[in-house]
């Protein structure tokens, strides 16, 4: 069996009296894409926020390769090998293209102030490794973020180009588990097509595990190992996406009683 990279256990949440995360349990797998699914208000971004460490669990635990990462701060959580990008984009948008993967690189860095103020040689040197690591990751994404956009600002992109930006600078932290906070959301079908593409490439290529939160069903259809489906916080249904599509409680949680029951 593969091994459980992310495994999360009786995790609830409450904000006042309202529920909006409700004994939890979930797990990803070493190598699975895994998409979690469920209408507006369902808990999906408050399941990403429990996991990065912005939101603690008022209950149940949440491991990442067997480890306990509840309790710890959303930049240890980082420095632990998970990464995020957001619903909506959290780009520097006067940097340039590479210095915004610059900068998520520079926390895995040693120099502290005192250094950077007197440019020591080891400085410099941990400055030129950072700029190279963000031109590799930068190059999987092709000509879309690569050549003269490296030092276009951020700006200047494109709403898709910005989406693979955004990815790309998730990637320069070194995780083993990305979070990816609907991908394809505001694209038109052809992007759609090309960020389901890149998702399967993050995969293969990347040797990334991958846990994805997508409106877009035919994205969900593409890149899905298994799918996870959230209703007010409360888990209705996992399985692949065939029959998570067709579960009735999938089907009532999106378009109502009365279309579950026609179905």
């Amino acid at each position: 069996m593969a091994e459980k990279r992310l495994e999360i256990k009786g995790v609830s949440l409450n904000f006042g009296g309202l529920a909006v995360v409700a004994d939890l349990d979930m797990d990803v797998n070493e190598g699975e894409i895994v998409s979690v699914i469920g209408p507006n208000g369902a808990g999906k971004t408050t399941l990403f926020n429990l996991i990065t460490g912005i939101y603690r669990p008022d209950e149940g635990e949440i491991f990442f390769e067997d480890r306990d990462i509840v309790g710890l701060q959303p930049h240890q959580i980082c420095h632990r090998g998970i990464s995020r990008t957001f619903q909506t984009l959290r780009l520097f948008l006067n940097m340039s293209v590479k210095e915004n993967v610059m900068a998520a690189a520079y926390g895995r860095t040693h120099a502290g102030v005192f250094r950077a103020m007197l440019r020591t040689p080891g400085m410099r040197r941990e400055e030129r490794e950072i700029e190279q690591l963000a031109q590799e990751q930068l190059q999987f994404f092709g000509q879309r973020l690569t050549g003269y956009r490296w030092d276009q600002p951020a700006y200047s992109l494109s709403y898709a180009n910005r989406r693979r930006l955004e990815i790309a600078r998730a990637t320069a932290t070194g995780p083993r588990l990305l979070l990816l906070d609907e991908p394809a959301a505001g694209m038109n079908p052809v992007e759609t097509h090309e960020i389901t593409e890149l998702i399967g490439r993050l995969r293969e290529e990347g040797g990334y595990t991958i846990l994805v939160i997508e409106h877009d069903m035919h994205v969900v259809e593409g890149i899905s190992d298994r799918v996870v489906a959230l209703d007010h916080g409360v888990k209705i249904a996992e399985g692949s996406f065939e029959q998570v599509a067709t579960d009735t409680r999938v089907v009532e949680a999106y378009l109502g009683t009365k279309a579950a029951v026609t179905k």
